[in-house]
């Protein structure tokens, strides 16, 4: 698949996730973009690769990815830059407030639909190779 392929994955993914999450909270911030691109792709990535897997255990890889992402980019923008864009802090075992585990189950829930859409992404972008 062409590298262009990837960024509109990327892309797509970072736009409906904000999309998303200005629906549910009335905000965003440009860095859950990014951060939710970067997520999108890994999730493309694992359902392309795992086609003969079970839907839950992709949704599982999916869920535990797109925690490691979320830590990663939360340890940066929340507490290295300081920009508190989220804070998990006041839920319960939650890793210094940047992850948690009701969150990350909601990813593995969020990841069945995710997966859906990323097959059919590539099936649309692999006929336009």
């Amino acid at each position: 698949m062409p590298a262009k392929a990837y960024a509109v994955v990327f892309v797509a993914g970072g736009l409906y996730y904000c999309f998303l999450e200005f629906l549910w909270r009335g905000y965003t911030h440009w860095t859950m973009a990014i951060t939710a691109g970067a997520c999108f792709l890994g999730l493309f990535f694992i359902s392309s690769k795992g086609a003969k897997r079970p839907l839950l255990l992709l949704c599982l890889e999916g869920s535990l990815l797109i925690t490691a992402l979320e830590f990663i980019a939360g340890s940066i923008v929340n507490l290295l830059l300081g920009w508190h864009v989220w804070d998990y802090s006041t839920l319960r075992f939650h890793l210094l407030g940047q992850v948690s585990l009701l969150y990350s189950i909601v990813w593995f829930f969020m990841c069945i639909p995710g997966i859906k859409l990323c097959c059919i992404l590539q099936n649309l972008l692999s006929e336009k190779a």
